[in-house]
């Protein structure tokens, strides 16, 4: 599977990275079986897995070469098309094909269904269980929700949505629409993971070039207002649920320390201002929760901030968690709101590595409490 690409890849710098990745893949899913994990796994489900990984994504990046018909010449040979992601993108899932130009594959259970295998399930953890079910309880009264997490890997989404609906709160997850840069949408092995989610598309400061001219740079511009525009609308519609990455980007590697430590990148307290500004006009009732996330293990990032597509990406098999802090205090002053949005979530993110680090001493015999999962 992992030579495949070369038959089928029209750019040839994306053969490698797109090799390693399903070959990556297929060694967390035997680690897996080998742990005895609880998922459904077979070799002919991780085959399939990646099969469809490499289709989908390379033919929604516009870079599937279609096979050569007799007698057609080179120059006539057709190519498939990109897929464009609107300002804001709904999950493809496949239930009303019209309304989705004719699609018929459920995007978003297939993520779920992929990276479900790189996820210890004996191990991983959610905690802020109890904020949760409040959570529930004021999406359904049409409030809006706003989540300032941190950020670590690109299935941060399938994550959430598996260890959620594993607690019995699938159709919370499926609402929740997440703050993403241009990378997941235009990255091929991204975007396929990035078609079954519900994305809010906003230009990164992170990922801005010099090099970029004034006509690139006044796009990114437009898309990003077009995108406040749409947030906005959706806050005053009600029962919103947004997430997003103060930081700006994925919280990486402290390459100064020697035990490796992944601590969460700093919020930027603009980003908070503008989504809490954002919440109050909307006039509907808005909660703010501070999330905190502990993914990087089974897909870490680049040590340092890569551009441009086709960064190597090392599927591996490890415990996940998220935490669900308390609600903010939306009475604190603006510097305040923001202080305590990144402390909050500083301090769950502690409370998760603990509670990870004794799930993996405490052996697998007590495994299951602090609300491990049970598939």
């Amino acid at each position: 599977l992992s030579s495949l690409p070369t038959a089928f890849v029209n750019d040839p710098t994306l053969i490698i990275p797109v090799s390693h990745f399903v070959q990556k893949y297929f060694h967390a899913c035997n680690e897996a079986k080998v742990q005895n994990s609880p998922w459904s796994i077979s070799p002919r489900m991780v085959s399939y897995h990646a099969l469809m990984a490499m289709k989908l994504g390379i033919k929604a990046s516009g870079q599937l070469r279609r096979q050569k018909k007799e007698n057609v010449d080179d120059d006539d040979e057709e190519e498939e098309g990109a897929f464009e992601f609107g300002v804001a993108h709904k999950s493809l899932r496949g239930i009303h094909p019209t309304e989705e130009n004719g699609n018929t594959f459920d995007y978003y259970k297939f993520g779920c269904n992929f990276f479900k295998p790189a996820l210890d399930a004996k191990r991983s953890v959610i905690l802020g269980q109890e904020h949760i079910q409040l959570i529930s309880q004021q999406v359904q009264k049409g409030d809006n929700i706003i989540f300032f997490a941190n950020h670590q890997t690109e299935p941060d989404p399938q994550v959430i949505s598996i260890l959620l609906e594993n607690i019995g709160y699938g159709d919370l997850a499926e609402d929740i629409m997440y703050v993403a840069g241009h990378k997941v949408t235009t990255d091929p092995i991204a975007i396929p993971f990035s078609m079954g989610q519900n994305l809010l598309c906003i230009h990164s400061k992170k990922h801005k070039s010099s090099e970029e001219d004034e006509a690139k740079q006044r796009q990114k511009q437009k898309q990003n207002l077009l995108a406040m525009g749409t947030m906005s609308r959706m806050l005053k519609k009600g029962g919103a649920l947004l997430w997003v990455a103060p930081s700006g980007g994925r919280d990486r590697r402290d390459l100064s320390s020697s035990s490796g430590e992944i601590p969460i990148a700093p919020f930027d307290p603009k980003t908070i201002d503008m989504f809490r500004l954002m919440g109050e006009k909307s006039k509907v009732k808005t909660h703010y929760y501070p999330m905190a996330m502990r993914t990087y293990e089974i897909l870490s990032p680049p040590d340092h901030v890569v551009s441009n597509v086709g960064e190597t990406r090392d599927v591996q098999f490890g415990a996940v968690g998220i935490a669900f802090a308390e609600e903010l205090d939306n009475a604190l002053p603006r510097h305040l709101f923001a202080q305590e949005a990144e402390d909050s979530c500083r301090r769950e993110y502690e409370h998760l590595v603990h509670t990870l680090e004794q799930q993996k001493q405490n052996g697998e015999e007590e495994r299951g409490n602090a609300g491990a999962l049970h598939p």
